[in-house]
């Protein structure tokens, strides 16, 4: 496996593999990560559906994308990944999965035709006040302090930033400012979370410091995302002859770890209800989605809180077994232990039933609701709330079968150790109507209508996701597995909790690159990995980095002592009519 960038290697189809018609595959899970794993198996690697086997313990596929009407309970989403052009690796599967809505074109082609026509733009980043717009929204309001903590992260390798949290390695100062809010709520980022995924991060997103406040970057599917992109997926690979076995808990896959080489050679799995055994050999290939941030998820309903559990779920009981086998297999305890209690684990679906509350929303968003167009392109941040609560809301409908008089709107708290400000509660302790009052209040509903509108207005469905920061946990290297184990034969780790090189997890980009990864590898694909895109090697973003981050100063407005000592010493006049000043000017530094 190797990585390539361009378009030479990313339109050329690979010869078919060696011995591929020999081999077999089975993936444990359902998630975007199997299910990219599949498709590359079958468009890269030529390999036969029908080999395929996707072993997953709920009843439907989709893992972590979810999107669906519960006929008891309500419409419910756990949350929503943002997307933006450079997920390389994305957008090379979804250019060949056929859309179930405009035939003949590609999910690819139905999105990019969609947000070309209807760009994300937010009008109202973040509020305070009871929906009044934060004075400073749209400045990062960095001190030139913070300023050089990020850019001293960036300096730093990464083996010196292991186990450290993000609040060891930056002080108040960045912590004040409007990029952090930003950041923190964008990307769900935790003061404790790790310094090492920080840094990732910051060199991955280099080009959106200047729309962080707009969010102008993102793109958005039309429907939730388990409608606009898993569905289509896994339609593809039915009709490939890809076999889907549900209800199937894997216990276990005995590895054989002699001789420097890694050999999974039996699967061991209950299938509805019943114990059996899958024995492998070399050619049968194993594709593991090692932990989950959606595992043990529990759900209320408006007057009932989403209960807690106990159980780490399947997924983590299998890594869990896995790692004991050899060292190389990570450690799963790392991110599913001792996860602190001030961080996010509830979210809300609030499904709106009448007009009541769209003009507090319109007043926010300058966008009516009911419009079709994204509304709040990414979160709303309330900066006064105790929880640091917020509300996203997509293009609506977010389902297909939403009807007309219904806007969903879902919202999430990043502090669930704190009392509400309405509510005088954790956002842990909240039914369903609980959290819709606490938005209500928060963006200015009069307190006099608040309980009626939640109780016969809306219908709000909390979840709780115990392990929904576990990909931010502070982490050593060795923790998370390699993609492909040194020396492994068959076996392969896909998904957030695998590493790879450069790429940022929490998105959808990564669970489908570590699979086109484990799939070139194992079965030796000879085409090109798209790397992860090398905007930190680009001067011109780097220098349009600065000056945003700056508030839109210019080099001579600079409170930066470093930066003009450079300046003053080479001199501005000397770079007059060179490339040099034609990149600051571009930049917008001259």
């Amino acid at each position: 496996m190797y990585y390539s960038n361009g378009n030479y290697e990313a339109f050329a189809n690979p010869k078919k593999p060696a011995n591929v018609d020999q081999k077999s595959a089975y993936l444990i899970g359902s998630g975007l990560a199997s299910l990219s794993a599949a498709a590359f198996m079958i468009r890269d690697g030529q390999m036969n559906g029908s080999k395929i086997h996707i072993l997953e313990e709920l009843a439907l596929p989709g893992g972590s994308m979810d999107g669906i009407l519960d006929e008891q309970k309500g419409y419910i989403i756990r949350g929503g990944r943002e997307m933006e052009v450079h997920f390389e690796t994305l957008w090379d599967l979804f250019r060949s999965i056929p859309s179930l809505d405009t035939e003949g074109a590609s999910v690819l082609d139905e999105f990019y035709w969609l947000n070309k026509e209807d760009p994300s733009f937010s009008h109202t980043r973040v509020i305070v006040d009871k929906g009044e717009r934060l004075s400073t929204d749209g400045l990062l309001t960095l001190t030139p302090k913070a300023i050089q903590e990020l850019i001293k992260l960036v300096l730093i390798p990464e083996e010196k930033l292991q186990d450290l949290q993000i609040d060891q390695v930056f002080t108040e100062d960045f912590f004040n400012s409007n990029f952090w809010l930003y950041w923190a709520t964008m990307f769900a980022f935790e003061p404790w979370a790790s310094a090492l995924e920080m840094r990732r991060y910051v060199l991955r997103f280099i080009p959106h410091v200047g729309k962080i406040a707009d969010m102008s970057s993102l793109r958005f599917t039309k429907y939730n995302q388990y409608e606009s992109l898993i569905l289509p997926l896994v339609n593809y690979l039915k009709e490939q002859g890809v076999d889907f076995q549900y209800n199937t808990q894997v216990q276990n896959i005995i590895v054989d770890t002699k001789d420097h080489k890694k050999v999974a050679q039996r699967i061991e799995l209950i299938q509805d209800g019943q114990e059996k055994q899958i024995q492998l050999t070399e050619n049968d290939l194993v594709f593991v989605t090692n932990g989950s941030i959606t595992e043990s998820t529990t759900y209320g309903d408006n007057n009932t809180p989403a209960p807690v559990t106990s159980d780490i779920g399947g997924s983590w009981k299998l890594w869990k077994k896995l790692a004991r086998q050899d060292a190389s297999f990570g450690k799963p305890e790392k991110f599913c232990e001792n996860i602190p209690e001030a961080n996010w684990v509830i979210s809300g679906t609030i499904t709106l039933t009448d007009d009541k509350v769209l003009p507090y929303i319109e007043k926010i968003t300058k966008k009516d609701p009911k419009s079709g167009s994204i509304v709040t392109s990414g979160p709303v941040t309330i900066k006064d709330s105790s929880w640091l609560y917020g509300f996203s809301i997509s293009r609506q409908p977010h389902f297909k079968k939403q009807k007309d008089n219904e806007v969903i709107v879902w919202v999430y708290g990043l502090f669930s150790d704190k009392p509400g400000d309405y509510v005088k509660k954790k956002i842990t302790e909240c039914s369903g109507a609980e959290l819709c009052e606490e938005l209500l209040y928060h963006i200015g509903v009069p307190e006099s209508e608040i309980a009626a509108i939640a109780q016969n207005s809306a219908n709000t469905i909390p979840c709780r996701m115990p392990y929904i920061t576990s990909y931010f946990m502070p982490r050593a290297l060795g923790d998370r597995p390699l993609v492909v184990p040194e020396g492994s034969v068959n076996l392969a780790f896909i998904g957030n909790f695998a590493e790879t090189e450069k790429d940022t997890v929490f998105t959808t980009e990564y669970s489908v690159r570590t699979a086109m990864e484990a799939v070139y590898t194992l079965l030796d694909v000879d085409r090109g990995v798209p790397e992860v895109f090398a905007s930190s090697f680009d001067i011109r973003v780097l220098l349009e980095s600065i000056y945003f981050l700056n508030d839109k100063k210019n080099l001579k407005e600079l409170d930066l002592p470093w930066l003009l000592s450079i300046v003053e010493k080479y001199g501005l006049k000397k770079i007059e009519g060179t490339y040099a000043e034609e990149i600051l000017r571009e930049a917008k530094l001259l």
